[in-house]
């Protein structure tokens, strides 16, 4: 079977290229002295942080385990559990791999250079992204050899995303909390520079850097992955019981991504053999390699199989978007772009203005990422329409299009926060100027790479729940399409209308979703950095020789209360996320339950667009503020810019990020429960 050998043959080979990637990272000379007792801080927080949190997600998953067991099957439970576990290694090994790359980066710009520390760098991104890759296309295509059943897939679907869903939320607290109590206090009021060591939050701001811009993006980006091949395959299946389309279309999305995977291999070993002192320059081209050769092994591969050329312009379609995405983001919060200048500017008539441009552009970015997507699904659509092949299908497969160099994608968002944290070790360990400014061009690259990251995270959770939405649909047999050369018999109680008040309820309910969970993560980070800011407060006022240099700050202190905060936080919303499909599809029915979901993509995707380009916006009017311009460090200006990040940091590194898992859970579990809802619903 050609789909078995290329699945497993190609997620072996990215499982294997991460693991020689990390044995090269851990190779290099870690340095000694201060940079090693920072690096192992901010190891030993990363690591307590995850070992607490997925103690608190085993139980969660044993508990849904159980519940799936009885009423789906052990079959179901089985899948769950080994999704959630593969998300919850690969975010592991991924992190374990970005702390040691931190300090071997720093140590290698101060001996041997910007080159040589670029590509422990990225390389130690790179672990991340081919091992998301690997697992997840590994599990899907194991389980469906196994057991050739989609009721398991999506089990597996469901642990993913439950796992990613707790990660990203858990992540985005601790992050958060840490980042803007070490601005707020550190910056504004003791007019500290960026990770000084005289700041109580400074470790637990480097350690947020790893739980949630590396643990937390991967599990995402692996929930969107697995979400994506899966909701395909299953609408595949369900057309070729109908006799509507033939079985090469149920496997077609693990060969799609398989190729990917090859492409971003071949990117990776290509672009990595040109030395050059311009990290920027070498990571656009991996992504450009990454992009021509899934294109050109995708065409190859499609005339090979002899399936329709409409899956081809499809998955272009979609990685087109992806681009879209990309650019949009870029030029919305890069530093040298007109928004981001213009809010600087307004930084100096104080926080208020800085804080109205920020939304009022944050606002603006969605229109280009929202046409993308649009575009991609048109294209999609008629096309399929063109050339024959069911329409929703062909959006499914734009879906995958989109992430099929995820593993490029995911290895260049990895990178950011190793180069943060590489910077961060430098500053704090008072290494020399010409040093700091090395890791500076590479972090710079790594804010950009991280935010380009975030839109293309957005528009693939859009365009895969768009279809997990049909593949719900086809399950609970709601008529959403009507094919005029097959025609159907329209049944009333099977169409989604929307002046049915059960319809509406639902419909208003599920755009509700979006906007609620991104309250209560907000208001989980501002009640945590609360705790923060006092605490380095009472550290500094009892303890003088802090601000002096001539006493060490209680880092664990600050490290505890993030991590606490956020687990304790993050509950609510996860659960939220799973209950309230559950309960809309009972008490208002299936179709109901359709119209939640639709609600919740449209606010979901907004909202996640909106939240993360304005965060990263205000993010770099700071920075921009910081290099010099509208009075630099210290003035007025810097100070409502740094307020203005602070509000944007919840923004683009929590709730936002964390509506794409939101909104993708919620879809799974309206799939994975679609036959308990059918059962118990009070209405049809």
């Amino acid at each position: 079977m050609v789909w078995l050998s290329l699945g497993l043959g190609t997620s072996l080979m990215a499982i294997l290229l991460a693991l020689i990637l990390a044995w090269y990272v851990s190779k290099k000379d870690a340095g000694s002295g201060r940079m090693l007792e920072i690096a192992n801080a901010i190891q030993e927080g990363a690591r307590a942080f995850l070992k607490v949190q997925n103690g608190y997600l085993g139980i969660f998953v044993i508990i849904m385990s159980i519940v799936l067991g009885i009423f789906l099957g052990i079959d179901v439970a089985i899948a769950y559990i080994i999704g959630a576990l593969c998300s919850m290694i690969a975010g592991v090994i991924g992190m374990e791999t970005a702390v040691r790359a931190n300090v071997r980066t720093t140590n290698l710009a101060k001996k041997e250079g910007l080159w040589s520390a670029y590509r422990v760098a990225y390389f130690g991104g790179s672990v991340m992204g081919f091992m998301v890759v690997g697992i997840a296309l590994a599990g899907i295509t194991i389980f469906y050899a196994i057991y050739n059943d989609f009721r398991v897939l999506l089990g597996f679907s469901f642990g993913a995303s439950a796992v990613a869903l707790f990660t990203k939320a858990g992540g985005g607290i601790y992050t958060k909390t840490a980042d803007i109590a070490a601005d707020l206090v550190g910056k504004v009021e003791l007019g500290l520079p960026e990770d000084d060591p005289r700041n109580p939050a400074v470790i637990a701001d480097n350690v947020g850097d790893n739980v949630g811009d590396v643990a937390g993006m991967a599990s995402d980006l692996y929930d969107s992955y697995v979400a994506s091949i899966i909701a395909a395959m299953v609408i595949g299946f369900e057309m070729y019981l109908a006799g509507r389309m033939s079985s090469e279309y149920v496997f077609l999305p693990i060969v799609i991504a398989a190729i990917g995977i090859l492409a971003s291999i071949i990117a990776l070993l290509i672009a990595n053999l040109i030395k050059s002192e311009n990290p920027g320059l070498i990571m656009n081209l991996i992504t450009l390699i990454a992009v021509g050769s899934y294109i050109v092994l995708l065409f190859i591969v499609v005339k090979w199989l002899g399936v329709s050329m409409a899956t081809f312009y499809a998955t272009v379609a979609g990685l087109l978007a992806g681009a879209i995405m990309g650019l949009a983001t870029d030029y919305f919060t890069s530093i040298d772009k007109p928004p981001v200048k213009k809010i600087a500017e307004a930084s100096v008539t104080g926080t208020a203005i800085n804080i109205l441009m920020g939304f009022s552009y944050g606002t603006l970015s969605i229109i280009p990422g929202i046409i993308g997507v649009a575009i991609a699904m048109l294209i999609a659509w008629y096309v399929s329409i063109s050339f024959n092949l069911y329409p929703i299908y062909g959006i499914a497969i734009a879906a995958i299009g989109m992430l099929g160099i995820v593993g490029t994608i995911v290895s260049a968002d990895a990178y950011g926060p190793i180069a943060d944290n590489a910077k961060g070790i430098a500053e704090q360990a008072g290494l020399e100027k010409d040093v700091i400014k090395i890791l500076d061009r590479l972090d710079a690259v790594g804010n950009t790479t991280k935010a380009i990251t975030k839109g293309f995270a957005i528009g693939a959770a859009a365009l895969t729940v768009l279809a997990l939405f049909a593949a719900y649909a086809e399950l609970v047999d709601i008529h959403i399409i009507f094919d005029s050369s097959n025609p159907v018999p329209i049944v009333p109680s099977k169409i989604l209308n929307l002046v049915h008040p059960n319809i509406v309820a639902g419909l208003l309910i599920g755009a509700m979703m979006p906007p609620v969970i991104a309250s209560l993560l907000i208001l989980a980070v501002a009640k945590n950095t609360e705790v923060m800011i006092e605490e380095i407060r009472r550290q500094v006022k009892e303890r003088p020789g802090i601000l002096e240099g001539t006493e060490k700050p209680d880092y664990a202190r600050c490290v505890s209360i993030a991590e606490k905060g956020a687990l304790k936080e993050l509950i609510p919303s996860g659960i939220l996320a799973i209950i309230a499909p559950i309960l809309t599809g009972i008490l208002l029915g299936v179709r109901a339950l359709a119209a939640f979901l639709a609600g919740s993509i449209i606010t979901g995707f907004i909202y996640a667009l909106f939240m993360a380009n304005s965060g990263g916006a205000w993010d770099n009017a700071k920075k921009y503020i910081e290099e010099g311009h509208f009075g630099g460090k210290g003035s007025e200006a810097h100070k409502a810019a740094v307020t203005g990040d602070t509000v944007g940091d919840p923004f683009k590194d929590t709730a936002g990020p964390t509506l794409n898992t939101m909104i993708t859970v919620m879809s799974l579990v309206a799939s994975t429960f679609a036959p308990l809802i059918l059962m118990l619903a009070l209405f049809p």
